[in-house]
């Protein structure tokens, strides 16, 4: 999370794989509500949007990345544990280099050496009945 009034330039990957896609799960403790969101993370200062993406992706789980598609910007303002977020999304399109990723029913990985998260392949209808909840929404739009 990053300081207040501060905005987040961040760099996510949206990796589908047939009618599956690869999303890393969080939890809001205020709203004691799981979501789903593609996994990234910050972009350093002089590094740009597309090396942050692989270098996350290597920090995180240990993947590398191709067929590397720049999909667009968001604009995503949140609530997140009871504060008020601001990212720049730079979002792209990608594959996994090694089909093994394909195959994992999830794994865990910790950002930052704290947390554990757990990346995982979900059916994209499971978000569009609403029953899981993806964000931000606007992903809908690249799906």
């Amino acid at each position: 999370m990053n300081n207040p009034g501060e905005i987040r330039v961040i760099a996510l990957g949206l990796i589908k794989d047939g009618d599956r896609l690869f999303v890393s799960e969080g939890y809001d403790p205020v709203k004691k509500e799981i979501f789903y969101r593609a996994l990234g993370g910050g972009v350093d200062f002089g590094e740009t949007s597309r090396i942050a993406l692989e270098r996350e992706f290597q920090e995180e789980i240990q993947a590398d990345l191709t067929n590397i598609r720049y999909l667009g910007c968001i604009e995503n303002l949140f609530i997140f544990d009871g504060r008020q977020g601001h990212e720049i999304i730079q979002l792209y399109q990608c594959d996994f280099a090694d089909s093994k990723f394909y195959q994992l029913e999830s794994l865990t990985f910790s950002e930052s050496g704290t947390r554990k998260h757990r990346a995982l392949w979900i059916e994209i209808s499971r978000f569009k009945s609403g029953e899981l909840r993806l964000v931000p929404e606007v992903f809908f739009d690249y799906l």
